[in-house]
């Protein structure tokens, strides 16, 4: 049976060297999507992302990085949860960003999942289009709803 995988893709007026920065910088990436992070994304180097949203701290290891071009990682610490980005300069000095998450099960799980991550990614991907182009924080407050309860 067929894995599932999450799709995203956006472009964003801004020359690849500035998207692929606020993708790997964790003090860039904490003004549009995290709160904190141990790191920048870097190969073979595992940090930690904090959401403002949740309690958790999720593990993301870096795998294969190339400047300007493209960046994966490992997600949470579940095996086979491969991220893409693939950075597109274009001829106007904007920037296409596609996101491909790997790999879930074509079941029920894995079709919620999948869902999930979709929706995720989209919104990662309006963030930094909004704080790359606009310098505002789409996620500040939109997601105190699912604040864990104390």
């Amino acid at each position: 049976m067929e894995k599932l995988t999450a799709k995203a893709s956006i472009q964003i007026q801004k020359p690849v060297s500035e998207v692929f920065s606020a993708i790997v910088s964790a003090d860039e990436m904490n003004r549009y999507f995290i709160e904190s992070s141990t790191g920048n994304l870097e190969t073979n180097k595992t940090v930690q992302w904090k959401f403002p949203e949740f309690e958790d701290v999720f593990p993301v290891t870096g795998k294969v990085i190339k400047e300007n071009e493209y960046v994966s990682f490992n997600w949470s610490d579940e095996p086979n949860m491969l991220v893409e980005i693939f950075l597109q300069p274009q001829t106007d000095n904007s920037t296409i960003v596609k996101i491909v998450e790997h790999e879930m099960d074509n079941n029920d799980d894995g079709i919620k999942q999948m869902m999930q991550q979709t929706e995720g990614w989209a919104n990662f991907l309006a963030c930094l289009k909004a704080s790359l182009e606009y310098h505002i924080n789409l996620r500040n407050g939109a997601f105190d709803y699912m604040r864990t309860k104390k």
